[in-house]
């Protein structure tokens, strides 16, 4: 029996880790906003200097680091896509396998959010969170411009690669990288040497992944500290109805929803796959960007998960795209709350269109910035409800996206079990084994 140092045996876990610094951040921005007041910032002169709390500390060094740590972590989004999903396909011997992981993902991912927007709006016509709310906002919101469907289409091929991998741009990196997979396993023995040169590549960009997780701590903690400092009691008190009725949704989906689909078409126990699922979803939190989790998603589906990289690399990219069920969610729930808010009745026709309009949204929006405000403001144009009403929801839709985030990329991982498991792709050892992929601090 091995005996591991104390230094070893007592060190935490990265989950663990990341928990304690998300609680002390939070306690930390508290602790700032009660020193700061109702003026929001604490002047004070220091050896002849005026010092400005907010500026030093909320805006400068936690909003620098953490500034620091989303971009760590947004830098590996496109060589990690890329790179692993050119190993994936090249690796496939069966040319069919690609359309058939396709259809399944892009299914699987409609459904859930259909069912996702469809639960948000009975349940915000049950609850009514808008009733009897008179409220008014100096903020304004500018909706922009949607793409139509056929535009849609024709923007998910790259006239220029390397400008889509600029911009990050996924649905585009996500088509040329297959193609190139597909070029690369009908080259013979060149394209056996490029296949092995990427798969080399893949592994020091893991390397790099595990190097960004042991400071991911740090960074959730700058990160929860800045927005709790910032973010404002009154707000949330006044929206308090919608605010805990959308996060019991996100909290249903993830937690009922997501485990009895699971359940359903693998078989396998769902409690597992949210016990591995906790790192993820906390990083998700924390940066509220199912891109930025990416790196995170992709490794937690590989080795906490036992899906193999030839599913993994091609549904988690996709999903962090167009799986919004977190969104589709929102949707929901804001378009009762806007429209019971302006004393508008909407009738069943109004709401199937929100339905159908939401979910091919969640496919029809990926790529463009502000993603899930475009999609709102689509959704209430569908139902002449007016755009401005976003305005009322938006200071506290900061705190939300972060919990829809984490849903986002539970449901990522949930569909990635789902077809791995149907393509006998999922290793069922790796799976149903608990320590499996646990990462230790280096």
């Amino acid at each position: 029996m091995t005996v591991l140092p104390a230094s070893e045996s007592h060190r935490l876990s990265l989950t663990a880790r990341i928990f304690i610094g998300m609680l002390a951040g939070v306690f930390i921005g508290f602790l700032f906003k009660l020193i700061m007041g109702e003026s929001g910032d604490l002047v004070f002169s220091f050896f002849g200097l005026t010092i400005s709390i907010k500026a030093l500390f909320i805006d400068g060094i936690f909003n620098g680091i953490g500034q620091i740590f989303i971009a760590s972590l947004k830098m590996l989004v496109v060589p990690l896509v890329f790179v692993s999903l050119v190993c994936g396909t090249s690796s496939l011997s069966d040319p069919n396998k690609l359309g058939r992981l396709g259809a399944k993902s892009v299914g699987l991912y409609v459904m859930t959010t259909a069912i996702a927007i469809a639960t948000a709006i009975f349940m915000a016509l049950l609850f009514a969170p808008g009733e009897g709310l008179n409220l008014s906002t100096d903020t304004q919101f500018t909706a922009k411009e949607a793409p139509n469907l056929v535009q849609v289409f024709v923007d998910m091929f790259p006239a220029n690669p390397i400008a889509s991998m600029a911009q990050g741009n996924m649905l585009q990196i996500i088509i040329f990288a297959v193609i190139f997979g597909i070029a690369v396993s009908l080259s013979g023995e060149p394209g056996k040497r490029v296949s092995a040169a990427f798969n080399d590549i893949n592994v020091v960009i893991m390397k790099i992944v595990t190097m960004v997780m042991n400071v991911a701590p740090y960074g959730v903690f700058v990160l929860m500290a800045k927005l709790f400092a910032s973010i404002g009691f009154d707000t949330i008190l006044g929206l308090a109805k919608y605010f805990f009725l959308l996060a019991g949704l996100l909290i249903l989906h993830a937690f009922v929803t997501y485990p009895i689909i699971f359940k359903i078409l693998s078989g396998l126990n769902p409690l597992i796959l949210l016990q591995k699922m906790r790192n993820t979803a906390l990083f998700a939190f924390s940066t509220s960007s199912s891109n930025a989790t990416l790196p995170i998603t992709m490794d937690t589906a590989n080795n906490r998960l036992g899906v193999n990289s030839s599913v993994s690399s091609f549904t988690i990219p996709l999903g962090a795209t167009i799986n919004m069920d977190g969104t589709a969610i929102m949707q929901g729930v804001a378009t009762v709350f806007i429209a019971q808010v302006y004393g508008v009745d909407l009738s069943i026709s109004d709401f199937l269109m929100v339905i159908l309009t939401a979910t091919l949204a969640s496919i029809g929006t990926a790529g463009v910035p502000g993603v899930g405000l475009i999609m709102l403001a689509m959704v209430l144009q569908q139902v002449n409800l007016p755009v401005e009403g976003i305005a009322l929801i938006i200071g506290v839709d900061r705190l939300l996206d972060m919990m829809r985030t984490a849903v986002n990329v539970t449901g990522d991982c949930m569909v990635s079990c789902i077809v791995a498991k149907s393509e006998d792709e999922l290793d069922l050892a790796v799976f149903h084994d608990m320590q499996a992929g646990i990462r230790k601090p280096e």
